[in-house]
């Protein structure tokens, strides 16, 4: 493997990861020069602007011919937003939860990832199931606005104002220059894409890795780079409800709109592979489920719950390596992560729900 494989992957990262910032920063200032709630601007243009390069990436494989990437930088960077970026946002700051998450979005961000694994049970997400997908993305994209337009929490408005309210002039100067950041974004996020992807099909034929593992780690975590940021610029800001948001809002968009749209524009739909309907996306349905008992601890994600979320992410990246390379310790490693540390992980879990539940406690609306 050259190091011009290496360059033109590194490369395709950092222009998906400009492109996806230049490209937020255009849409969100157009939207508040147009007089779109700063909150409606933050829970729908940023969460999914943050997930284009996952859509110019799924998008651009699916067109090649190789689904499993697709799926994989989808499956993959789910489980990465809700363990790697959630727990380093919640080691950073405790994340307090808001109670619509709790009551409605990660509900949702259940169901769709079930829906998600019921479609490809047949080992295809057709053109159909794809449709379906991304007209239920559309529909959630309406009802978040609907809801934006309804929200009174004070602290809540004044958060998302806080970050993207636009205080600059609107000219039409000002309109052009934000149209211009718009096309820039874009131009770079399907370079940056055709870069990534040809750079990482190398390493995968260089190192008998299948495109499937690439697809759930280098390609997922460069795509993830920009929920990232986000949500732990967020947490540091101490914006609690961008930087939770902003993760649960991307993972609903990847399945619903990304892979809606890479199952679209596939001309035989996207081959979903055993090994994902045997691990990876029964792991992503685990680990949203995973979110309920850690969100309604106190309406928050501790340090503790945190670490355990970096830890089993950790565990993940291992296994798959372990398994690819078809070592000798797999067996081993199995048994001490299935026979003791998660059963160990979801009764210490349950203990603390079971508390939380006994104690009265107040309820952020």
């Amino acid at each position: 493997m050259s190091t011009t494989v290496i360059g033109l992957l590194i490369l395709g990262l950092v222009l998906l990861v400009l492109g996806a910032e230049i490209l937020v920063r255009g849409a969100s200032k157009i939207a508040s020069m147009a007089g779109i709630s700063p909150l409606v601007i933050g829970l729908t243009i940023v969460a999914y602007g943050t997930s284009s390069p996952e859509m110019a990436v799924s998008t651009l494989t699916s067109l090649s011919g190789q689904a499993d990437i697709a799926v994989g930088n989808v499956v993959g960077s789910n489980i990465f937003n809700v363990l790697f970026i959630l727990g380093i946002s919640a080691l950073v700051s405790p994340l307090v939860v808001a109670q619509q998450l709790i009551r409605l979005d990660v509900p949702i961000m259940i169901g769709v990832s079930v829906l998600m694994f019921v479609f490809g049970l047949d080992g295809n997400l057709s053109r159909i199931d794809s449709s379906i997908l991304l007209i239920l993305g559309i529909l959630y994209t309406v009802f978040l606005i609907y809801q934006g337009r309804q929200e009174k929490n004070p602290e809540v408005q004044a958060e998302y104002e806080q970050e993207y309210q636009e205080r600059g002039d609107r000219s039409t100067l000002q309109w052009l220059i934000n149209l211009a950041y718009i096309i820039g974004g874009l131009a770079l996020l399907v370079l940056g894409s055709r870069w990534l992807v040809d750079g990482s099909i190398s390493i995968a034929r260089a190192f008998g890795v299948s495109e499937l593992v690439i697809g759930l780690t280098i390609v997922a975590i460069g795509t993830s780079l920009p929920e990232l940021a986000t949500s732990v610029v967020a947490s540091l800001k101490g914006e609690r409800d961008i930087a939770v948001g902003n993760v649960v809002g991307s993972n609903i968009f990847n399945i619903l709109a990304v892979l809606g749209l890479a199952g679209i524009v596939s001309p035989t739909g996207l081959v979903v592979s055993e090994a994902a309907l045997r691990l990876d996306i029964p792991v992503m349905i685990a680990v949203a489920i995973a979110c309920l008992p850690v969100f309604v601890t106190g309406n928050l994600i501790a340090r503790w719950e945190g670490l355990i979320f970096v830890f089993y992410y950790v565990a993940y990246t291992i296994y798959l390596i372990l398994d690819s390379a078809q070592h000798t310790g797999l067996p081993i490693y199995n048994t001490i992560m299935l026979g003791f540390v998660i059963p160990l992980t979801v009764l210490t879990l349950a203990i603390v729900v079971g508390r939380s539940l006994r104690k009265p406690k107040r309820v952020r609306n």
